[in-house]
């Protein structure tokens, strides 16, 4: 990582961390939201941008690591802080399982064997025999944490909004930290590999099947911590909240934001919270229209996403400095 982009990501940080008390409770709601998108955008990035296994069902394994917070702290009580290793762990081996009979398949094949998935869980949620776990329909209903103690004494005074947004925050910055290493060695080499041309990765020695299942558990583990998160910030979950529409939109908040990209999960993820609320603004009769005219907009200015039209823009400032 160059000086630069040192810089860039410090200041970045920095304003991060100042962000929750110069906007509203709201705001920083939204904003913690945005965070938690954001680490499950890098799981399905991994999987699809790094990967090429398209998925449109990652949005199961966002349930998945929700409901396991919500019935652990609901009906055993364990710290919402300690959920989360087990909803990773629960969404690695669903994930990984998963993956090892969809080995079979690609491409468009893959992408219904997700979205199959992506369809059930929701209803499976729903079963009168799991009711007592899952909640049903009704869903199950969670406290909201609030600050230590241990603020207090120091004099910072959190509201439980801006404590689960920098709580968020450190989760999100090791789950990056994390993937940034994991890409950037022959991990990562092996992933774009078998995306390119998994023959050709065959005969270099790497094993593509193992390769494939551990991505797909990898990345739906990412997506479970981030649905872990996920409710305990909203604390709530219900089966409709996890609908196949979450799926779909995770896959579009990839490809806005940029495909086989860290910092594109950023940017997907700050798409999919706030273009929805602009377009509701703009028109209350067809929000979805106008989310739409958005949509095929960015894609249409920005085809390698908005890092990737990042990355070309200072590319070509770099080269006009040279010349000049």
């Amino acid at each position: 990582m160059s000086r630069r982009q040192l810089i860039v990501l410090a200041a970045v940080l920095a304003l991060a961390c100042v962000l929750p008390f110069l906007v509203s409770n709201y705001r920083t709601f939204q904003f913690n939201l945005v965070i938690i998108y954001a680490i499950a955008l890098l799981g399905l990035n991994i999987l699809t941008g790094y990967n090429g296994q398209i998925s449109l069902g990652h949005g199961a394994f966002y349930a998945m690591g929700a409901y396991c917070t919500a019935i652990l702290m609901d009906k055993f009580g364990v710290p919402y802080w300690a959920t989360l290793p087990v909803a990773g762990a629960v969404c690695l081996l669903f994930g990984f399982l998963f993956g090892l009979p969809a080995l079979r398949l690609e491409g468009l094949y893959l992408a219904l064997a997700t979205f199959a998935l992506g369809v059930s869980l929701p209803q499976l949620l729903k079963y009168h025999q799991l009711e007592n776990w899952t909640g049903g329909v009704q869903g199950i209903v969670i406290a909201k944490p609030e600050a230590p103690a241990f603020f207090g004494s120091l004099g910072l005074r959190l509201n439980p909004d801006q404590w689960l947004y920098f709580f968020t925050l450190a989760v999100a910055i090791v789950m990056f930290v994390l993937a940034w290493n994991l890409l950037r060695g022959r991990v990562g080499r092996a992933l774009v590999a078998i995306r390119d041309q998994h023959v050709a990765a065959e005969a270099m020695g790497i094993n593509s099947a193992m390769v494939k299942s551990l991505t797909f558990g990898v990345s739906a583990m990412y997506t479970g911590i981030a649905g872990s998160l996920g409710a305990i910030a909203v604390q709530f979950v219900a089966p409709d909240s996890f609908n196949i529409f979450l799926s779909i939109v995770f896959l579009v908040g990839i490809v806005v934001g940029g495909l086989a990209s860290i910092s594109g999960a950023i940017y997907g993820a700050l798409f999919i919270q706030f273009v929805p609320n602009v377009a509701d603004e703009i028109s209350k009769a067809a929000p979805w229209a106008i989310f739409g005219v958005f949509l095929i907009g960015f894609v249409y200015l920005m085809p390698m996403g908005v890092a990737g039209a990042l990355r070309m823009a200072v590319a070509r400032l770099g080269r006009k400095r040279q010349n000049t």
